[in-house]
């Protein structure tokens, strides 16, 4: 083996073993929930973006205030609330006396300005102030009266949000749902799991947990993820699953045709192809595979099919329509790669 090859995978190597480092640190605080641990770390490394959905008191906001705090990366929570503003978020000019006595205005960096974000119960903001959070996830900046802030790398989202039916809630923009890597669900505690939960917060009992990567480490292994090799016919396995999530594909199984009113963006294949790059290396090899592909499916286009009317009145579930696909949709070493793709 050549020396790039050795280098390569002694970079994985060390990848794995930081991504099991993080896990089981996160472990110490979090009891249980080892997909939403691991699909939370999936979008770190894979440089997007993760929202959390469960009913309050399920560890959400702990989970990621401990994530924080293993990764040595400057942590802010926004407690989304009816009454803040998108100044609260993003920051505004102030009117500032210089020592001279001039008057001139500065700028006040919002709660925006770190690198791991919570933003806690997002959907309890109005839509106005959701939106503030649309550039900085995209672009990694913001603008404030025209100017532009670059937001310190790496940055990462993580929004947790109660179910749309609770009371005093507002359903995320599709265009913000679409900025999120992946959407987890986070569901109620086994009744194992809710024992220990007891014994470590009820107890006198210390957990300390301790630093395992720094931000430019961070930044590192996103590159690394990139490196990874997708081949083609993965690409196009990945691509065809997001053009038969949309009713006026061919390829769309016939619940996409009855119940979806808009399929995947884009965006879905990318979260596909990434986290399938991360969970490659996280089992030990260079390349990603069709099984990758299939794993990431359920949290990377849950949230980016919309259902009709008809779906939701009659409570069909996303990922009922996602098993559908993965079941019409075959991987094909031989796949021709569409020239076309569904109407937008």
């Amino acid at each position: 083996m050549n020396s790039d090859g050795t280098d390569a995978q002694a970079r994985a190597a060390a990848f794995r073993q930081d991504f099991h480092r993080i896990e089981a640190e996160l472990g110490k605080v979090i009891v249980g929930h080892r997909d939403v641990i691991r699909g939370v770390l999936t979008a770190l490394f894979a440089g997007g973006h993760c929202l959390l959905e469960g009913v309050p008191g399920l560890g959400k906001t702990l989970l990621v205030r401990t994530l924080g705090r293993a990764l040595r990366l400057h942590f802010n929570r926004i407690q989304f609330t009816p009454d803040l503003m998108p100044a609260d978020i993003l920051g505004t000019n102030l009117v500032a006396q210089t020592p001279e006595g001039e008057r001139v205005f500065r700028f006040q960096k919002g709660a925006i300005f770190a690198q791991v974000i919570l933003a806690d119960e997002i959907n309890r903001a109005t839509p106005k102030t959701q939106s503030a959070m649309l550039e900085a996830m995209q672009e990694h900046a913001v603008t404030v009266a025209g100017q532009r802030y670059a937001l310190e790398e790496p940055f990462l989202v993580l929004a947790t949000q109660n179910p749309i039916e609770m009371e005093g809630t507002y359903p995320l923009p599709e265009a913000q749902l679409d900025r999120f890597l992946f959407k987890l669900l986070v569901s109620f505690s086994s009744l194992a799991d809710l024992r220990q939960i007891l014994e470590r917060t009820t107890d006198k009992i210390t957990i300390e947990v301790q630093p395992v990567i720094d931000g430019p480490k961070v930044m590192e292994y996103q590159a690394l993820v990139r490196e990874v090799v997708a081949a083609p016919h993965v690409k196009d396995y990945a691509s065809r699953l997001v053009w038969a999530s949309h009713p006026e594909s061919e390829l769309a199984p016939d619940i996409v045709k009855k119940y979806a009113r808009f399929g995947s963006s884009p965006r879905g294949a990318q979260a596909l192809i990434l986290a399938a790059k991360v969970q490659a290396l996280v089992d030990g090899r260079y390349n990603a595979g069709f099984q990758d592909v299939r794993a990431a499916a359920p949290q990377a286009l849950r949230h980016r099919i919309l259902l009709n009317f008809e779906g939701e009145a009659e409570g069909v579930r996303t990922e009922r329509v996602i098993d559908e696909i993965l079941e019409a949709v075959k991987p094909e070493i031989t796949a021709e790669v569409h020239s076309s793709g569904p109407k937008a």
